[in-house]
């Protein structure tokens, strides 16, 4: 079973567009990613939800609470997320 992701976002972010891009890329090549279930919280609508995590930057994913990327996404972090989220 997959363990639980949490991506936390804001909505005009351009980084988080290419992220979210990157990760239905990904799961076209390995169709096992999709099996994984991605908690997205946009940090303004849902502030509550941030409370005790700690990032600056946006995208940023927690794998059961551990932070696993933060920031300027690229491949290779997004999918490690998706690795780590199926480890």
């Amino acid at each position: 079973m997959p363990k639980h992701v949490k991506m936390m976002i804001l909505e005009d972010c351009p980084y988080c567009k290419q992220a979210f891009e990157m990760m239905e890329e990904l799961k076209t090549v390995h169709p096992e990613y999709r099996a994984v279930d991605i908690e997205v919280i946009e940090e303004n609508r849902e502030p509550e939800k941030i409370k005790g995590y700690q990032y600056w930057y946006v995208p940023t994913f927690f794998v059961d609470d551990v932070k696993v990327m933060e920031g300027v996404p690229s491949i290779e972090l997004v999918e490690k997320m998706f690795t780590e989220a199926l480890g």
